[in-house]
């Protein structure tokens, strides 16, 4: 008996593509997104996923896009959220954070290692203008200010899953407090709210 092969358009294949790279990455880093074993997960051969992205770079790029378009679509419902009650800075911590749990943050390293550069920029200004007109001091502080702040909770979520608990052994913590990222991103959340003047 043989199987019948799936037909689908050329936009869907590569969708499901990527979401079964997306799960292997969650799951495994990025060492686990494979060509092999994405083919394996979509029931499709090694060739056709090259048929549909060309190289492992390739893909990886594309699936970096992908999250890119998650992270903006989810910081946007925790901004509009922000309209109906009052601002929340740790919900955009945790969403930021959690995204980077998902293994973003390992694949945004390792293909910039690999040398990938990505010319786009402002995925988080929404984030920057939502803050700083929520600041008391908006008229008079410089948005670039805000912008700093924002790029350095980024920096530091992005690199937590990677280097998180070896950053927090050489500050002297140690055991569950080095291991686990809730009270760094706890502090995060503090300290953006004071330094931004949102108290």
């Amino acid at each position: 008996m043989t199987s019948s092969r799936v037909r689908r358009s050329p936009e869907q294949a590569r969708q499901v593509i990527l979401e079964a790279a997306e799960r292997l990455l969650a799951e495994g880093g990025v060492t686990a997104v494979e060509m092999r074993a994405v083919a394996t997960a979509v029931g499709m051969t090694d060739a056709g996923v090259y048929h549909h992205f060309g190289s492992r770079d390739s893909l990886l790029e594309a699936l970096l896009r992908q999250g890119g378009r998650k992270i903006r679509a989810g910081l946007r419902q925790v901004l509009n959220s922000w309209l109906d009650r009052d601002t929340d800075v740790g919900e955009l911590v945790d969403t930021l954070a959690m995204f980077y749990r998902q293994g973003y943050g390992e694949l945004a390293a390792a293909l910039h290692a690999a040398g990938w550069r990505d010319e786009g920029s402002g995925i988080l200004d929404p984030v920057v203008d939502a803050l700083h007109a929520l600041r008391p001091d908006a008229a008079d502080a410089p948005i670039e200010d805000t912008r700093l702040a924002v790029a350095a909770l980024h920096q530091a979520l992005a690199t937590e899953p990677l280097y998180g608990t070896e950053f927090r052994r050489s500050a002297g913590l140690t055991g569950l407090a080095a291991a686990t990222p809730d009270a760094q991103v706890h502090w995060w959340t503090t300290h953006l709210t004071s330094t931004l003047g949102l108290r």
